[in-house]
């Protein structure tokens, strides 16, 4: 795990069968918010702030991994074919899968990195009664929703909500993270949309810094694997290679896969040949947190 893999040709790795068999799962639902706390802002199209867990049937006494997954959509919207599906591909391994529906603009920057961080904190609270691995929970993030990840997983202190009972008792800090084609950068190589749903359209050069996250990874980051197409004319992929970069200047163990073509928000991209791949890699880098043969 950790290793670099930069791939110019589609990889050699298949998409995971277990996409095409039916799949156990319990459900389970965990709200970020009480009811009435002022965090609990409903969306009017996506509900309330929560995580949607998919945790493979069966008993098992070894505890297992979960993978936190934040959909992307420029801060304004969440897509769904990067949430749901990317759980359940987890849940085929024997992880725990859980989607975050997160606060998205009109409300600004600390409320979907407070969602972010509760629902690391939650699923780490609830370790025991989950049989999930405190120290096994990743997060993973799809173009803004890969920034929110990757701004919790460098700067897992940041900002401490005063509505998180758990943020002085509980680490934020996810244990890896997963970037699918990431906003990385506010300045160079920016999503302008995205950083102004976020921070508003008149933020200052140290606000736009901070939310820069090649420029605030840290020997403490945890591993990552990113994914990202050459020619991604919605996120350039300068922003995956920065964040590679940075991670390379800290010796943090990260993996990282580059294909030729492909538009931006592919997600699984099983429809296409060319990158579908991508997933096996990913399974791959996983393995260690797999029970899918346990």
């Amino acid at each position: 795990m950790g290793a670099l893999g930069l791939t110019s040709l589609p990889a050699a790795a298949a998409a995971p069968e277990t996409q095409t068999k039916k799949l156990n799962v319990v459900r389970k639902t965990i709200n970020l918010w009480p009811d009435k706390s002022p965090n609990n802002l409903v969306h009017e199209k996506f509900g309330r702030p929560r995580l949607e867990l998919f945790i493979p049937e069966g008993a098992t006494a070894q505890k297992r991994a979960a993978i936190v997954v934040c959909p992307g959509g420029g801060y304004r919207n969440l897509a769904a074919h990067e949430g749901q599906p990317l759980a359940e591909l987890f849940a085929a391994q024997g992880m725990v899968g859980a989607v975050l529906t997160y606060h998205i603009s009109p409300q600004k920057h600390t409320l979907p990195y407070a969602d972010a961080c509760r629902a690391i904190r939650l699923l780490r609270n609830q370790a025991t009664e989950l049989n999930i691995d405190p120290a096994k929970i990743g997060l993973m993030g799809f173009s803004a929703g890969g920034h929110l990840a990757a701004t919790v997983a460098t700067q897992p202190e940041l900002f401490k909500d005063p509505e998180d009972n758990l943020a002085t008792k509980v680490s934020a800090r996810p244990d890896r993270v997963i970037l699918g084609y990431p906003v990385i950068s506010f300045q160079e190589f920016a999503h302008k949309g995205s950083a102004e749903a976020l921070l508003g359209k008149n933020a200052d050069a140290k606000m736009l810094q901070q939310f820069s996250n090649d420029q605030q990874v840290t020997a403490q980051n945890p591993p990552a694997f990113l994914f990202h197409t050459a020619d991604d004319a919605g996120v350039p992929v300068e922003n995956s290679l920065r964040f590679a970069a940075a991670y390379a200047k800290n010796k943090i163990p990260f993996a990282l896969h580059v294909y030729p073509h492909g538009r931006h928000g592919v997600g699984m991209a099983l429809d296409n040949p060319a990158l579908k791949s991508w997933t096996g890699l990913l399974v791959d880098w996983l393995s260690d947190w797999s029970m899918a043969n346990k």
